[in-house]
């Protein structure tokens, strides 16, 4: 059998280059997959969710901060690759007291800096503008109480400078990304004035220039109780962060359920010198089901790969699923999102690329059909090796650790 580097290298892909290429590109790992979402405020318990829901009642549900450190060490244990931590404010750990948030200070994430620090990983944000009694009829920044959404601004000035206080810490920049759940269920006859506010309130949020805090503002089409309308949907962000400092964030499930992301990319990328990814799986609606090695993933990186944009997109993992295994869920999601980025490097890219100018477009396509049964699996287990993590083995992993979780953590 042929080495997979002959195989590759025939149609001018170098292999190794692509496992080096693909190791260094950092993924951010979101840290609410651990708990289902639920924080780690002392007074969040009977509070709305804000659109956001785990479904699931799997054993093991991390439940404080060092729980979630612990499940994250073992899940980096079992990925390959430069990875990031990505925190909500949600998760700040107070000593137990309810710490209003727009009073959150650096402090408050002393813990998960430390901890970052020992690991040798770089921290992430978001502002949580949802599971708080001000958010619980459905709107934040666009509030029409003037004193909800000041609210809600000194939260986001709050995370903002937390967020600069993670990049001066780490010595590299932090995204701070800021999603609102604000919409209504049913035909709203003012669309107007809410999205004015909005826009006014991320103007105020933003006004000051704060070091390595690099912010983001995501879209999205419909949310739980926010089926008709949503305020920041895509053509709302799209504009606002081409005439702000924001990059714009790309979800991949908060589109029409037949809608995918990956021929937005060359267009947006025209105008923004970078993007947020926030890569998920949507099944019929935005369920951010754990991500997959499919289709839709690997059409995205590919296309940043075909146009040579790998480097200008920040890749953030954003699914929770409390049917099944957590940490089990993390390694799936993570590997899979690296295998589509290493399937990419491996895409023979001049040649497809030369045989569609040349107008070869049949030969174009059955060369495109020929790299689906190229031995990836082959690299991949290299990749692995080189990353010195487990290939397949790991999943032998899942069973100890959960009978493990199970006798620590009954609920």
């Amino acid at each position: 059998m042929l080495d997979a580097r002959d195989v590759y290298g025939s149609y001018g892909v170098d292999v190794d280059q692509a496992i080096k290429t693909c190791l260094a590109i950092p993924i951010s790992i979101h840290c609410w997959q651990a708990d289902d979402v639920v924080g780690l405020e002392a007074s969040i318990t009977g509070v709305d969710s804000g659109g956001i829901m785990a479904t699931g009642n799997h054993p093991g549900r991390a439940r404080n901060g060092d729980e979630i450190r612990f499940d994250l060490e073992w899940v980096l244990d079992r990925v390959p690759g430069v990875h990031r931590v990505n925190l909500h404010a949600m998760y700040a750990e107070t000593d137990g007291l309810a710490v209003p948030r727009d009073e959150l200070a650096p402090v408050h994430f002393q813990g998960w800096m430390d901890w970052a620090e020992m690991q040798g990983l770089a921290l992430d944000f978001n502002p949580t503008y949802f599971a708080h009694r001000l958010a619980s009829d459905g709107f934040t920044l666009s509030h029409s109480s003037s004193g909800v959404r000041e609210f809600w601004i000194r939260h986001g000035i709050a995370c903002r400078r937390i967020a600069s206080a993670f990049a001066a810490r780490q010595g590299s920049d932090c995204v701070i990304n800021h999603w609102i759940p604000d919409g209504a269920k049913d035909s709203p006859i003012d669309r107007w004035s809410p999205r004015s506010r909005l826009k006014t309130s991320l103007d105020e949020i933003l006004r000051e220039p704060l070091d390595g805090a690099v912010d983001a503002v995501e879209s999205k089409l419909f949310g739980l109780g926010s089926e008709d309308y949503v305020v920041g949907s895509f053509e709302f962000y799209s504009q606002y962060a081409t005439q702000s400092r924001a990059l714009i964030c790309l979800d991949m499930g908060h589109f029409h359920p037949t809608e995918t992301i990956h021929d937005k990319l060359s267009a947006l990328l025209q105008y923004h010198e970078r993007l947020l990814l926030h890569v998920s799986r949507p099944i019929r609606w935005d369920s951010d089901h754990v991500v997959l090695f499919d289709d839709n993933l690997r059409a995205v990186f590919a296309e940043l790969h075909r146009g040579g944009a790998l480097g200008r997109v920040n890749v953030a993992l954003d699914f929770f699923d409390a049917s099944i295994n957590r940490v089990a869920a993390y390694v799936i999601g993570i590997r899979a999102t690296r295998k589509a980025v290493l399937a990419a490097l491996l895409e023979p890219v001049a040649r497809l690329r030369a045989l569609e100018m040349e107008g070869r477009l049949a030969e174009k396509l059955a060369l495109l059909e020929e790299c689906k049964t190229l031995p990836f699996g082959q690299v991949w287990a290299q990749l692995c090796s080189q990353a010195n993590v487990a290939g397949a083995e790991w999943i032998e992993d899942i069973a100890p650790y959960e009978s493990k979780l199970s006798s620590m953590r009954l609920s």
